[in-house]
């Protein structure tokens, strides 16, 4: 799955469009190293976001292409 959609699905970030802009400005890493939009998550990527003075990790524990509101926090651990 795309990282952008990743970012979405998951509720990390609200928006597509909004987790798109985030990684093409740089401030979103994934093992370290600044990532693309179109970046494939696996199931163990460890994911910084960096959105204004905040910095939030996350480690990918499932990839589903749909979750309601109440299942999207189990896909991911806040670090």
């Amino acid at each position: 799955m795309r990282l952008d959609k990743y970012l979405k699905v998951s509720r990390i970030i609200k928006r597509r469009t909004v987790a798109n802009e985030a990684c093409d400005a740089g401030r979103v890493e994934v093992n370290g190293k600044v990532a693309r939009a179109s970046y494939d998550v696996k199931i163990g990527d460890k994911i910084t976001v960096n959105l204004g003075s905040n910095s939030r990790s996350y480690e990918v524990l499932e990839i589903n292409e749909h979750a309601l509101k109440e299942d999207a926090a189990k896909m991911y651990k806040a670090l």
